[in-house]
């Protein structure tokens, strides 16, 4: 297994990173079973666990502490707020309100006094930016986080909060945590440039594509509801138009995969880490197997002719898909931002 140092803040980290999505009722409601698949991972090198609160409402972040309990000197762990948790007014977002109770919630279910990386899950128009770095700064001064980062923030989100960080003295965000895979790479565009200048640890998430890039979806052959596309089934839809590029693409990188003797998840594994941006990827599996078959990935290097090859196929800053599904930024989503109103137009 490879480490590397984790966005300046002295932390090293596995080059692969444990994804705890698929823990509890999402994905896999064996808690003795997913705590196996925690303590495998860490018994093979890996040392880096990421979740967040809205993780199977809370579920997630409880497995997870149970199996880190015996071994939380030796993991770096991290987590993540923003989503809804819970009914009512004022229990989501990047407030200082609610950041200061959904960290002490996340502590308890972790069943630690400090989370290592402390992430905040996705943008907030409604909260100052300030505010945000304000409260978090607090939290690291209270010894409750060791450092604080993003995740899917757009770059020049990125460096409006780097630019308030100087200008306010507070700590700034260390990592970001984006999607990227062989199909999605719209990041290599601004994303991972803008954290390599800014010095920022980056943790990239869905190497596999949703599941897309995990061997088990093929062109022209049936669709297998019963594994992970059921979960969002028209991401793989072949009558879809959108998911034709993606389709296109698969064939050839299966192909590829097979020329160096490798899977195709290894090969999507594998590209991950290539880039000298990226810090560690996560891989969520639900399975034992799904383990095995990704730790194969850490030792599986890539050379030049076999990324040349991927780059045919899918351009560099190339998005096959609209990446992320659950969420979209204010400015598309509220029509007040897009449209004058009748008096002005």
């Amino acid at each position: 297994m490879r480490y590397r140092t984790l966005g300046g803040t002295g932390i090293e980290v596995s080059a692969h990173c444990l994804g705890a999505m698929m823990f509890g009722a999402a994905g896999n409601p064996d808690h003795d079973d997913c705590i196996r698949i925690v303590n495998t991972a860490l018994d093979r090198g890996i040392n880096f666990v990421d979740t967040a609160d809205m993780y199977s409402a809370g579920e997630s972040e409880e497995i997870v502490g149970r199996a880190i309990k015996d071994r939380r000197d030796d993991v770096v762990l991290a987590t993540k707020v923003h989503f809804p948790l819970g009914e009512g007014r004022n229990r989501s977002g990047n407030s200082r309100r609610w950041i200061t109770r959904a960290v002490e919630d996340s502590l308890r279910r972790l069943g630690t006094d400090r989370i290592d990386l402390y992430q905040i899950h996705r943008p907030d128009h409604t909260t100052d930016i300030e505010e945000t770095l304000w409260v978090l700064s607090d939290l690291v001064t209270a010894g409750k986080i060791r450092a604080f980062g993003c995740s899917a923030f757009p770059a020049e989100e990125i460096v409006e909060a780097y630019n308030v960080s100087g200008q306010r003295g507070y700590g700034r965000f260390r990592t970001n945590q984006p999607p990227y895979s062989m199909i999605a790479r719209g990041i290599e565009r601004s994303i991972l440039p803008t954290c390599r200048r800014l010095g920022m640890g980056v943790l990239t998430y869905s190497p596999l594509a949703f599941g897309f890039l995990s061997g088990k979806i093929r062109k022209n052959q049936p669709l297998d509801l019963s594994a992970r596309a059921a979960l969002a089934p028209a991401r793989f839809d072949p009558a879809l138009p959108g998911n034709a590029a993606k389709y296109d693409a698969l064939e050839p990188l299966i192909e590829v995969a097979e020329s160096i003797g490798a899977t195709l998840p290894e090969l999507a594994m594998a590209f991950v880490t290539t880039h000298p941006a990226v810090t560690s990827v996560i891989s969520g599996p639900r399975t034992m197997e799904q383990l095995e078959g990704l730790l194969k990935a850490a030792d599986l290097t890539l050379d030049d002719k076999t990324l040349d090859r991927i780059d045919e196929i899918v351009p560099p800053g190339t998005d096959l898909y609209t990446v992320d599904g659950v969420w979209q930024p204010q400015s598309l989503t509220d029509i007040t931002q897009r449209r004058r109103s009748l008096a002005d137009r």
